[in-house]
C-alpha cells in the first residue's frame, strides 16, 4: 500500500465503502493501516444520506420516480467526494430494496454513471456475511460465539460467529421502512396496529428461532442505524431502568451503547402515550428517524422476545465497515470468492484436473487477445477461473444439460463474497460454456462474449480430458464482432473429430451474428 496519501490527495491506502440501504446512503472513507495485530482503519470522512428509499417501493415493487431521484441526488454527491479515488479504492453495494425492486437495473446503470463506480447489489446472506465482518473487527474479543443483529430499512440481518468468522447466517424481509410503512401509514400509532406490527415480526424470527437458539451465543452486538437510534432514544430518555454501560465503548458513562427488553418496553410505553408519530415527544428523536421509529421498535422487541435477549450492546461498525475489510482482503490476496468456489468443489466433487486444463486453456486464450481499455484483465481472468472451476458442478444433478444445472446452482445458491451481478456473470458463462448460443444472444445484459469465446473454445480442445492431446492454438479477436482461431493443419488432420468440433462451433457463433473463422496452418 502507498504511504503517501492525504485526505486531500487519495493513494492506495485511503479506501471507500458506499452503502446504498433501503433506509439510509452512507459514505465511509478511512486509512487503511498494517498493526501488528493485523489490518486496522481509521476513519477520515463519513457523509450519511436519510434517502428512505424502500418509502419509494409501489405494492408492485417498482420503485417510484421520487425515491430514483432522491437516490440520485445523495449518490452524485458521494460522486464529487469520490473524484479522485481509482476503482481499486472503492466498493459500492446495494441492499433489499435494489434486491427486490422490479426497475433496480435501472436506477443502478443510472447510479452507476453517477457515481464513477460500479455497484454491486448483494444477497441478503452475503449482506450478514459483511455485516459480521465489520462488526466482529470493531468488537472487543469475547469466548464462544457472539450473536449480531443488523435491523435495516427493508431486511434484518442474523448471524452467530466466533472471532472473525461467520458460521450461521440469514437474512429476514423485515425492516424499519418497511414495517412502518405496513403497519403504521401515513405515521398513524395505536396499540392494536403495534400488537399486529410485533406478531408479524415475531413469525419471521421463529422460522430462525429454533438453529441459532441451539447454537448459542455470549454477546449481543446491534449493528449500525436502527439499534443506535434505539440506544441513544432509551438513554437520553433513561428508559433502561438502571446505569447500563457498554463494552464496546468503556469511555461512554451515558449508557447510549446499549438497548435492555425493558428500555425497549419503556420506549414503547412512551410512544404509545401519542397517537402520530409528528406529535411524539421524546428526547432528541431526529426528525429522520421519527418516520421509521415504530416499526424499527417492534421490530426489535419481536427480536428481543423471540430470542430471549434481555441485553445487546451497539457498535456503529456495520455493513460498510465489512465492506472496507472485504475490499483489503481482495487487495492482500485474501478474496473469499476464492473460498467460496474451492468449497463449491469439494461439495460437488469438480474434477479437478479437467477444471484446471480447461481454465489454463481458458486463460491463455484470454490472454492473447487485446485488452480494451474499460475492462479489468484481473477481475476477467479471476471470473473465467472461476467458470472453468465450477463448469461441471450440474453433473452432481444430470448430465443431460448438466451446464443448465451449473448455471442454476450459481445464480441462486448462497455464495459467500459474490455480489449478485458477480453470480449473474458466472452462471451465464456456465449456461453459455457448451450447446447452443441462442439463449445469450437475447440476453442484452450479457456482455461477456470474449470470456465465453475463450472458455467455449477451451472446452471443445480438452474434450478428451487429457492434457498430451491439447495443440497450440493461436486466437484473434480483431474487432468486436470477429473471432479468429488458427490451429496446425497436420494437428487437425490428426484430430478429425476436434476439427468437425471446432467447425460446428464457427457455425453457431454465426448464427448469431459472429464472425468466427477456422484457420488451418502450416
Amino acid at each position: 500500500m502507498s504511504k503517501t496519501s492525504t485526505p486531500d490527495k487519495p493513494g492506495l491506502d485511503l479506501v471507500a465503502a458506499v452503502d446504498l440501504g433501503s433506509n439510509s446512503f452512507r459514505l465511509l472513507i478511512c486509512q487503511a493501516y498494517i498493526t501488528p495485530s493485523g489490518m486496522q482503519l481509521r476513519t477520515i470522512d463519513t457523509l450519511r444520506e436519510p434517502v428512505r428509499l424502500a418509502a419509494g417501493l409501489t405494492p408492485g415493487k417498482v420503485l417510484d420516480e421520487e425515491a430514483m431521484e432522491r437516490g440520485l441526488g445523495a449518490i452524485r454527491r458521494f460522486g464529487e467526494r469520490l473524484r479522485d479515488f481509482r476503482p481499486e479504492q472503492v466498493r459500492a453495494v446495494a441492499t433489499n430494496t435494489l434486491r427486490v425492486a422490479r426497475n433496480a437495473q435501472k436506477f443502478v446503470q443510472e447510479a452507476q454513471v453517477a457515481l464513477g463506480f460500479p455497484i454491486e447489489v448483494i444477497a441478503g446472506v452475503e449482506e450478514a456475511r459483511l455485516i459480521y465482518i465489520g462488526t466482529s473487527h470493531e468488537a472487543p474479543a469475547v469466548s464462544g460465539n457472539r450473536l449480531v443483529i443488523d435491523v435495516g430499512g427493508g431486511s434484518s440481518e442474523f448471524i452467530i460467529g466466533k472471532g472473525y468468522e461467520p458460521k450461521l447466517l440469514e437474512s429476514l424481509y423485515i425492516g424499519c421502512v418497511s414495517h412502518s410503512i405496513r403497519f403504521f401509514p401515513n405515521g398513524t400509532i395505536d396499540p392494536h396496529a403495534f400488537k399486529e406490527a410485533e406478531l408479524a415480526a415475531r413469525r419471521e424470527v421463529q422460522v430462525i428461532k429454533g438453529r441459532f437458539s441451539k447454537s448459542g451465543w455470549n454477546q449481543v452486538i446491534g449493528s449500525s442505524g436502527t439499534a443506535r437510534a434505539l440506544a441513544d432514544l432509551i438513554a437520553d430518555n433513561k428508559l433502561n431502568g438502571s446505569e447500563e454501560k457498554s463494552t464496546l465503548d468503556p469511555l461512554d458513562n451515558s449508557g447510549a451503547g446499549v438497548i435492555t427488553f425493558q428500555g425497549l418496553k419503556g420506549l414503547k410505553k412512551r410512544l404509545l402515550d401519542f397517537d402520530h408519530i409528528d406529535r411524539v415527544n421524546l428526547i432528541n428523536l431526529k426528525d429522520d428517524r421519527r418516520p421509521v421509529l415504530p416499526g424499527g421498535l417492534s421490530i426489535m422487541l419481536a427480536i428481543f422476545d423471540e430470542l430471549g435477549i434481555e441485553r445487546m450492546e451497539v457498535s456503529d461498525a456495520a455493513l460498510r465497515v465489512g465492506v472496507l475489510y472485504d475490499l483489503l482482503g481482495r487487495t492482500q490476496h485474501d478474496d473469499m470468492r476464492f473460498v467460496t468456489v474451492e468449497q463449491f468443489m469439494q461439495r460437488y466433487a469438480v474434477d479437478r484436473e479437467q477444471a484446471h486444463r480447461l481454465g489454463m486453456l481458458a486463460a491463455d486464450f484470454l490472454a492473447q487477445l487485446p485488452k480494451p481499455n474499460h475492462e479489468s484483465r484481473t477481475d476477467n481472468l479471476a471470473l473465467l477461473g472461476w467458470s472453468a472451476n465450477l463448469h461441471e458442478v450440474g453433473l452432481s444433478i444430470s448430465h443431460n444439460g448438466y451446464h443448465k444445472h451449473s448455471a442454476y446452482i450459481a445464480a441462486n445458491a448462497d455464495m459467500p463474497g459474490f455480489s449478485k451481478n458477480d453470480q449473474a456473470r458466472l452462471a451465464a458463462l456456465l449456461l453459455g460454456h457448451t450447446g447452443k448460443l441462442g439463449k445469450l444472444s437475447n440476453n442484452a445484459n450479457f456482455t461477456d462474449w470474449r470470456m465465453l469465446f475463450c472458455i467455449r473454445l477451451a472446452h471443445v480442445l480438452c474434450r478428451s480430458r487429457m492434457d498430451e492431446h491439447l495443440p497450440k492454438v493461436k486466437v484473434k479477436n480483431p474487432n468486436t464482432e470477429t473471432f479468429e482461431v488458427l490451429l496446425d493443419r497436420q494437428w487437425a488432420s490428426a484430430h478429425p473429430l476436434t476439427e468437425f468440433s471446432l467447425r460446428k462451433e464457427a457455425a453457431e457463433w454465426e448464427r448469431i451474428g459472429y464472425r468466427y473463422t477456422l484457420k488451418l496452418t502450416d
